[in-house]
């Protein structure tokens, strides 16, 4: 077994994508403003490393709205094929604008120019609203290639917590904690 945390993750979400669930990636992401009240919603992981897992959004969007009142969040993988799940608690930081600029390039022009025209979180008076901003905008940029909108980018989740699930039978389920601290990661088992 793996005792870095974030490399065991990755070895799961590999698993993960070599049996073909899709989308691999998909998390259920919780944060919570000033108002104090958690809200969670699917979002798609974009890269991990050591310093955290990566996602992209609005930046005026109801999430970093909160983001930007307590820069605190949690994440939750389930693969239900693998029996496994990963928790993930810690603090979010935004990307650098390199990291946000090239994950923008690599994206399909479909979203590319959905990230300019959807105000997301913002209400609409009709579906043919936002299709009119996506031809608008569309028009806008013509053939030439699209920009990353100064209103989105993304965020790091920093993680302090890492919890391992892996279903058992009689519910007797395995539990690893992973908690980081000066030295590095500390792992203590939980009871189910």
């Amino acid at each position: 077994m793996n005792n870095d945390p974030i490399a065991r993750f990755k070895e799961l979400l590999g698993q993960a994508a070599q049996l073909g669930i899709q989308p691999y990636n998909a998390a259920a992401f919780a944060a919570c403003g000033k108002d104090l009240q958690p809200t969670v919603r699917m979002l798609l992981l974009k890269d991990v490393d050591e310093r955290g897992f990566v996602f992209y959004t609005n930046l005026q969007s109801r999430k970093a709205r909160q983001l930007d009142d307590n820069p605190r969040a949690a994440a939750c993988f389930w693969w239900e094929r693998l029996k496994r799940q990963v928790r993930i608690e810690g603090r979010v930081e935004k990307v650098s604008d390199r990291e946000a600029d090239e994950y923008f390039a690599s994206r399909p022009r479909g979203s590319q120019i959905g990230a300019w025209a959807s105000h997301q979180s913002s209400e609409l008076s009709s579906r043919e609203e936002l299709l009119a901003a996506v031809a608008s905008v569309s028009a806008k940029f013509g053939n030439q290639p699209v920009p990353r909108p100064p209103h989105w980018s993304g965020y790091r989740l920093v993680p302090e917590r890492i919890e391992f699930w892996h279903e058992q039978p009689d519910r007797l389920h395995e539990r690893e904690l992973y908690t980081r601290h000066e030295n590095g990661w500390q792992m203590t088992l939980l009871a189910p």
